[in-house]
């Protein structure tokens, strides 16, 4: 679902970002752009060095070597033209817990310099795209985890910022909430570019058009959902579920096939999943295969892959940067 042209000048450009503490390394020689009219999911296991890097990107903690631009401008340098073009959802949704809702909505207004009638309807605009409406007075102490989340969202949006940089939009949020957040960022992504940091897999395939990957600070992977996938050594494979036993020369005659590199089932089983090699498709070869032998066959499908696979084997690597879906 790309929606991004090839000319459009990058919004955020992050180039050899690096962070350490003391001895120890977070943040190792991290490059990557993202583009208005994109949504850039940013992964990695838990210390991966993702809210550093998202920290060092809106100005909130500086880098001990590379550089990062926003909009054009040089966080380091321009931190106030930076942060001025921003909208930033950070990790915790952080308020001042005894405000309402509506307060500290019209505080964070206020502090963008709106005032009067602008004012209001900006507080407005975001209480509505976030859905607060049921809790706009009461202080946000009390409320759900999903619900403090929704908050910190709307102050992120309120001043309708070109690049928004959100660490675990979802996290928190029940199925319909996070349908309703899902859908408000896929409308935002048409005029903004826009990089979320998650550990939801599915959240990739729902409404990133790119995703990376970091894992001991250093990334690992750049490329479309479908080329994460596509990496997933089920990716192609056919799962064929026969009606009663499985036939016995079922499975010796399906690993004669010409690009089928496992099959997967046997004794006991009332299923066999034949993997491709090289992920290809060999679904009309299977087809035949059944059709030929005259198996009575309940039910064939091809699986797309399974991220959470691919995403183990990715961050388990001691490899670095891998692009375009190779390994």
């Amino acid at each position: 679902m790309t929606r991004v042209a090839a000319e459009t000048a990058a919004a955020i450009e992050v180039t050899s970002l690096c962070k350490d503490f003391g001895a120890f390394t977070a943040v190792r020689d991290v490059s990557f752009e993202v583009r208005s009219g994109e949504v850039l999911g940013f992964l990695g296991p838990n210390g991966a060095g993702k809210s550093t890097t998202m920290k060092m990107i809106t100005g909130f903690l500086a880098p001990t070597r590379g550089q990062v631009q926003v909009a054009g401008f040089d966080v380091s340098r321009q931190p106030l033209e930076v942060k001025r073009r921003i909208g930033y959802l950070p990790e915790g949704a952080p308020a001042y817990d005894d405000m309402t809702a509506t307060a500290f909505l019209e505080f964070i207004a206020r502090i963008r310099g709106y005032r009067g009638r602008e004012r209001r309807e900006r507080v407005a605009a975001a209480i509505d795209r976030a859905n607060l409406g049921s809790v706009v007075h009461k202080p946000i102490e009390t409320l759900s985890k999903g619900f403090k989340r929704r908050v910190g969202l709307a102050q992120a949006i309120l001043h309708d910022p070109p690049i928004l940089i959100m660490d675990e939009p979802t996290d928190g949020l029940d199925p319909n909430q996070k349908h309703e957040v899902r859908e408000l960022i896929r409308e935002m992504a048409r005029d903004k570019a826009i990089l979320i940091s998650t550990h939801i897999l599915e959240e990739v395939d729902a409404i990133c058009d790119r995703a990376i990957i970091i894992a001991h600070g250093t990334l690992l992977f750049d490329g479309t959902p479908q080329q994460l996938v596509a990496m997933s050594s089920l990716h192609n494979a056919v799962r064929i579920c026969f009606e009663g036993e499985i036939p016995a020369a079922a499975e010796t005659s399906l690993r004669r096939l010409d690009e089928v590199a496992d099959v997967i089932g046997g004794t006991g089983a009332d299923h066999l999943t034949v993997l491709p090699g090289n992920g290809v498709s060999i679904v009309r070869q299977v087809t035949h295969l059944a059709r030929d032998e005259g198996w009575q066959i309940e039910e064939l499908f091809v699986e797309a892959g399974q991220l959470d696979e691919v995403f183990r084997r990715i961050t388990t690597r001691t490899e670095t940067v891998h692009r375009g879906g190779e390994l």
